[in-house]
């Protein structure tokens, strides 16, 4: 994906924001830019976990720089690497898989029990990377983020932060692959909750196709 600095760093920090926010994190924009851009403490009343919800985007953006310079395809080891860098000092087993059995608020499905996790998982790896690498244009490719991305997270691999970091590996499934990311943003919480309840692809691409037309108009407005 080619993008200026200017543009990924603008990217990283309303990734930062609109994901953290969807989980009930209360920074603002303004202020994800300070801790992101500026390396600054929010001001008084927001929580040090908060914080660091929002700082851990950093160190994963970075991470997911390297895999596509690399050009490969995600490997298991990748997914626990984001859950890792994006739970770290929030998450005793950040980067393991779960083993108690989780559950998501408001859905009816159960999630993927401990033992089933690590199996679906590796073929939820292989899966995508088969059906995105099969895939030869933009409608095919969002179809394909969308299933795959409902699959992630009725898995629900990590006892936390399973939203994070499927939104995650959205954001470099698409860049590595449309060429413009992914981000779900704060305003379309209700509706995206709703598309994954009951697993909607075609809502979802919908939402997916509005955040890629977006995007591909940003990278050109920062030159």
């Amino acid at each position: 994906m080619n993008g200026s600095q200017d543009y990924l760093d603008d990217l990283l920090v309303r990734m930062a924001y609109h994901s953290s926010a969807i989980e009930g994190n209360t920074i603002s924009l303004p202020q994800t830019v300070s801790i992101i851009l500026e390396g600054t403490l929010p001001s008084q009343g927001k929580s040090i976990r908060e914080f660091y919800e929002i700082d851990n985007h950093k160190q994963t953006f970075a991470f997911i720089e390297s895999l596509l310079e690399k050009k490969e395809s995600l490997q298991l080891s990748d997914v626990k690497e984001i859950h890792a860098l994006l739970t770290d000092r929030l998450q005793h087993d950040k980067g393991q898989f779960k083993t108690q059995q989780n559950a998501i608020r408001g859905v009816e499905f159960k999630t993927a029990t401990p033992e089933e996790a690590p199996q679906l998982m590796a073929q939820w790896i292989d899966n995508t990377n088969y059906r995105l690498g099969s895939s030869h244009n933009n409608s095919s490719l969002l179809e394909v983020l969308a299933e795959t991305h409902i699959q992630f997270e009725r898995i629900h691999p990590f006892y936390d932060g399973n939203g994070r970091t499927g939104r995650m590996i959205l954001m470099y499934l698409s860049m590595g692959y449309l060429g413009a990311p992914i981000v779900i943003r704060k305003e379309w919480r209700g509706r995206y909750i709703e598309f994954l309840g009951e697993q909607d692809t075609q809502g979802l691409v919908q939402l997916f196709n509005e955040s890629f037309e977006f995007e591909r108009v940003r990278m050109t407005e920062f030159g």
